[in-house]
């Protein structure tokens, strides 16, 4: 199979689909790989390592689109890129469908076959593709978020841990998952005050076990959500909902009752947020404030330590993409239920029940979409 790597073309967005030691692999397993000039030169991969590990280089991404059988990307792609994309080629990246109708009439149109990294699932029922971009992510929003609550960037000017005699400011982390496991890490390890919240007592148990004192565990009930908002200066959206749109859990009109000048870092904002006033920003303009609270909704957080990023997803994904180069994706998502879950779309159809609820479209199961066209 020929395998592409395009350059990613969202805003400040460095990160590349495939590793040089990815190629590689690839390449040994009897495949080729098609790499777009400069798609890893920011972060250190030269053309010439992609080159070395037995890739060929091409000048643009309509090279790389026109040529390759299955496209390895980091982000969505963008408008000009699905209108790349050809009947039946495989799409192999992070889509966040469920906030984004535009993309999904895109890749619907194009009629390829987009397989989602952050519905792949494993036996555990864990998401091992969302996992490592979440781990990164859970632990910058207490690095971004220490950085908005200085006062030359319009927070209160707090400290995080603060220092002998003055107390540390209070975090409050919603959702006690992967993200929100790498936000408390953090935040304990910066000694600040630190409250989570979540609906799952199991999980909450789990925190506790790991955690210990340090760390207040508190059931979300929506009247406890409240009160600890309320008193935070930090508080970090670390909700998800697998494909979903995330829920909405900070509404307007409890904004004027947090502390002025607080910080809410929404994390979820890739699956459209959990605050209502939550949008979408970019690492070029991270951060904007409503009813004087900071909003930090950068929609991929990860771009911000774009080598690290690089490796940790290529590390999770190459088995699949050798899985996917060596079978072909029928045969591939026949074999692995897990791979079928990441089966958002197929030659024109909704596969994702929650993206199909979310963008009110048809909906028809990975299994029958595969079924139907393998057997005619």
């Amino acid at each position: 199979m020929l395998v592409g790597v395009p350059k990613e073309i969202k805003n400040n967005e460095f990160r590349v689909g495939m590793t040089p030691s990815g190629v590689q692999e690839l390449i040994q397993q009897g495949h080729q790989v098609i790499v777009q000039k400069a798609a890893g030169e920011a972060i250190g991969f030269t053309d010439a390592m992609y080159v070395q590990a037995g890739g060929t280089l091409a000048d643009h991404a309509e090279a790389v689109f026109a040529k390759a059988d299955m496209i390895v990307k980091v982000k969505e792609p963008q408008i000009a890129e699905c209108a790349m994309m050809r009947e039946g080629q495989l799409l192999f990246t992070y889509l966040h469908l469920a906030p984004d109708p535009e993309q999904a009439k895109g890749l619907i149109a194009s009629g390829c076959v987009a397989i989602a990294y952050e519905t792949v699932t494993d036996n555990d029922g864990s998401l091992p593709l969302l996992t490592p971009m979440s781990e990164v992510a859970g632990r910058l929003s207490i690095q971004a978020g220490c950085r908005c609550l200085e006062k030359p960037q319009g927070g209160m000017g707090l400290l995080l841990g603060g220092v002998p005699g003055v107390a540390p400011a209070k975090v409050v982390v919603i959702g006690g998952g992967v993200v929100g496991t790498n936000a408390i890490r953090m935040a304990i390890g910066m000694e600040a005050d630190v409250v989570v919240l979540d609906k799952s007592l199991s999980r909450l148990q789990a925190l506790d076990m790991q955690f210990g004192a340090k760390l207040r565990t508190i059931f979300a009930s929506r009247g406890n959500l409240e009160t600890h908002i309320y008193n935070a200066d930090l508080v970090i959206c670390a909700v998800l909902v697998a494909g979903d749109a995330a829920p909405m859990l900070i509404e307007k009109s409890m904004l004027s009752k947090m502390k002025p000048h607080s910080v809410i870092v929404d994390v979820a904002i890739d699956q459209g947020g959990c605050c209502e006033t939550s949008k979408a920003t970019t690492h070029e303009d991270p951060t904007y404030m409503v009813d004087g609270i900071m909003h930090y909704c950068v929609a991929n957080m990860p771009g911000a330590v774009p080598k690290t990023s690089s490796v940790a997803l290529s590390n999770a994904t190459l088995p699949f993409v050798i899985d996917l180069a060596n079978k072909g994706y029928d045969r591939a998502m026949a074999e692995d239920p897990h791979l079928r879950n990441g089966l958002n779309i197929y030659r024109g159809q909704v596969t994702y029940e929650a993206v199909a609820n979310v963008l009110e479209l048809p909906y028809v199961s990975a299994q029958e979409a595969i079924n139907h066209d393998r057997h005619g």
